[in-house]
């Protein structure tokens, strides 16, 4: 038994679409495979498509209906909690199907062969705007940096058998980055490369400042480098502090002192904006741990197929 499990808010433009791709592509594979839509506080007719959809394949499609929009990270986690237990293995995707299907059936093959966790990563970023694909690499690079072990290109597209989704379940946390959580499993995996597809319609779920988001969660949910290069740079600003006190005191000895307007402008200017900078980045961390402390639910569930 496989799940296919499908986070979804606002896709009433594609949905359709997809079921009858992802229904097509389960023709002839060598497994039962399932496909559960979870379906994250959608405000337009998704439930209303999935319920549809779930009538005309009982047997194979499923749905979950979230009471509120939680966010991409926590509806994946849903299914994967969902089906956990009536799954040898969990396929996880996103509804536009720009992550190409077709590398669905490798990916049971590198499954039935032993691999625990297969990630789809694209081949290139060709197909993206210039920003977008400039920011990106900029972020892997900065994790990388970070020491945050992390999949290049790799989005949410993965398969994980049933032992690593139930590790995966082990952990707590409610700022969720599972692009962070699954490489820390450590059960043997596999990539397997695929070229991104222009989306069929509807527009994009992530816009960039969802995107943003994600990139400061996936930073500072996974170390915390950050807080050591304040410490570093605040080492340097007393360094720098102590040598313009020992430069203005023998200025001031030697009759040399001058208004000196402009130096103290930029300094107070530039010290003042590092500070701030150091605040906020200690703001996020404390921020985390406010909301981890309180051990809300991550969601609720409101109705389902079953």
């Amino acid at each position: 038994m496989i799940y296919l499990v499908v986070p979804c808010y606002n896709e009433q433009a594609v949905l359709e679409s997809s079921d009858k791709q992802l229904q097509s592509i389960l023709t002839g594979l060598p497994a039962d495979i399932k496909i559960l839509y979870v379906d994250d506080g959608s405000t337009d007719k998704t439930w209303s498509i999935i319920q549809a959809n779930q009538r005309t394949a009982p047997d194979i499609v499923h749905g979950i209906r979230l009471a509120h929009n939680v966010g991409h990270q926590t509806a994946l986690l849903a299914g994967i909690e969902t089906c956990v237990d009536m799954a040898e293995a969990i396929i996880t995707l996103d509804a536009d199907l720009q992550d190409d299907i077709q590398v669905i059936p490798r990916m049971i093959e590198d499954f039935y062969e032993g691999i625990d966790v297969v990630y789809g990563v694209r081949r290139a970023r060709t197909s993206d705007a210039f920003l977008k694909r400039w920011t990106a690499q900029v972020f892997y690079r900065l994790q990388s940096l970070m020491g945050c072990d992390t999949i290049f290109n790799h989005a949410d597209f993965r398969l994980m058998s049933q032992r690593a989704a139930k590790a995966l379940l082990s952990y707590p946390e409610r700022n969720l980055y599972l692009r962070g959580l699954v490489p820390l499993l450590g059960f043997h995996t596999k990539i397997e490369y695929y070229d991104r597809l222009p989306r069929m319609q509807g527009n994009t779920k992530y816009p960039v400042r969802k995107m943003m988001a994600l990139a400061l969660d996936g930073i500072t949910s996974f170390t915390t480098r950050p807080l050591h290069w304040i410490l570093i740079v605040g080492f340097v600003f007393v360094l720098i502090s102590l040598c313009v006190i020992v430069w203005a005191l023998v200025s001031r000895l030697k009759g040399r002192t001058i208004e000196g307007w402009t130096s103290l402008l930029i300094s107070v200017w530039f010290v003042g904006g590092c500070l701030l900078l150091a605040l906020g980045i200690i703001g996020e961390y404390i921020g985390k741990v406010y909301a981890e402390s309180k051990h809300r639910p991550r969601y609720h569930v409101m109705e389902t197929t079953y």
